[in-house]
């Protein structure tokens, strides 16, 4: 995995004023061209024609404690998860207008000069912090974006608003205090869907909300920027989410992409609705029975793309393993996956491996390596 490349572009990106080069939206929606360290695989790349087949899961019922509602909600997201893992949920409670809010403050950010925004750069290791193309980690197949992440731990101090107050400047105080808010929102709906999984997979139903409750997750927004050759780049490539759930609201422009059955389906923006989807540490709760599928984001040449995501984590310290009767369930009875930490497969993400669809496999492999300095991927991806 590369790290603090050299990239070399087709014409010169930004310069900050201690002569260091970055790259944000500005700069990629002057390029006529794609450069060649933003062009992806044609089989990476390659234009999604049909539509996901993800259900549409009401949470009504759930949340009013009708218990035949509530089973069938955590039936049609058990459907989902032993085949992708993807669904959307409507009437879960997260105020329209909170979500409205946040959006009306993404580009307050993004908007900054890049001298202002390089100041919360993401140091090396962390998944905190500003990063344009991910051009601090590598050198070719680089995203066609901006992001900005930082984290939220639920509890009685404002720990966003206060990062954006104090590290970026008081001017940001209140766009620091929405995010805080949608942050709530997002982890309060987190250990609800934690709840219907439990239920889908026929564990105690409080097992996975009261192992997520002090979850330090990872908040993040998006800014995709026009590209006047689509089919050649991405705005995410193809990867699976390490985490254990992510909860994205995705503007009406459209542009997530799932990759099932050998083929890249679109999923179709609805209105009022997040879409879910369950990662590789939720995998590995469920001993593989539930799947973290690849996906990606693509770009268009005609509208600028915002997202909203939050990367549901546990806390660094918890360990993850299945539940025995899981165990039991599962093919052979046996094991798929060694205890872990979230820090255990952080490091790995974050300073050994870029992530796709074999990142638990890989990071199996690593983790149990006695010599993990020296570590070569043995499970690679279909494309290669």
């Amino acid at each position: 995995m590369a790290s603090s490349p050299s990239v070399l572009l087709s014409s010169p990106p930004p310069t900050a004023k201690d002569g260091s080069r970055f790259i944000d939206s500005n700069y990629l929606q002057k390029q006529s061209h794609v450069p060649a360290n933003f062009k992806w695989p044609e089989e990476d790349a390659a234009s999604a024609q049909e539509e996901l087949n993800a259900p549409v899961v009401d949470l009504e019922g759930f949340f009013n404690g009708d218990v035949v509602a509530t089973d069938n909600a955590a039936k049609l997201i058990r459907s989902s998860c032993l085949s992708h893992g993807f669904f959307q949920v409507t009437n879960h409670r997260v105020d329209a207008d909170l979500i409205q809010l946040a959006y009306d403050h993404v580009d307050d950010f993004f908007n900054l000069p890049i001298e202002e925004k390089i100041k919360v750069q993401r140091r090396p290791g962390s998944p905190y912090g500003y990063s344009g193309a991910h051009m601090d980690r590598f050198s070719s197949n680089l995203p066609w974006k901006e992001t900005f992440s930082f984290a939220f731990q639920n509890g009685p101090e404002k720990t966003v608003a206060d990062y954006f107050k104090f590290t970026i400047r008081k001017d940001f105080e209140q766009t620091g205090l929405v995010y805080q808010k949608y942050s709530e929102a997002m982890h309060s709906l987190s250990l609800s869907i934690m709840e219907l999984l439990a239920i889908g997979l026929g564990v105690d139903r409080m097992l996975y909300r009261e192992f997520f409750e002090d979850a330090v997750s990872i908040m993040r927004t998006n800014l995709y920027p026009t590209c006047q050759e689509p089919n050649l780049s991405l705005g995410t490539g193809p990867h699976c989410d390490p985490n254990a759930l992510t909860i994205l609201h995705q503007d009406l422009v459209g542009g997530l992409d799932v990759f099932v059955d050998d083929k890249w389906h679109k999923v179709r923006p609805v209105l009022g609705a997040l879409v879910i989807n369950i990662g590789d540490v939720f995998a590995a709760l469920s001993n593989g029975i539930y799947r973290s599928c690849l996906h990606r984001a693509a770009v268009n040449s005609h509208k600028e793309r915002r997202s909203l995501v939050f990367f549901m984590c546990p806390r660094a310290d918890k360990v993850v393993k299945p539940a025995e009767e899981l165990v039991r369930k599962s093919e052979g009875g046996t094991r798929k996956f060694p205890d872990f930490t979230w820090s255990d497969l952080l490091e790995f993400t974050q300073n050994h491996y870029r992530v796709n669809e074999t990142t638990l496999e890989n990071f199996t492999d690593w983790f149990l390596s006695a010599d993990r300095s020296n570590f070569k991927p043995t499970h690679f991806k279909k494309s290669q």
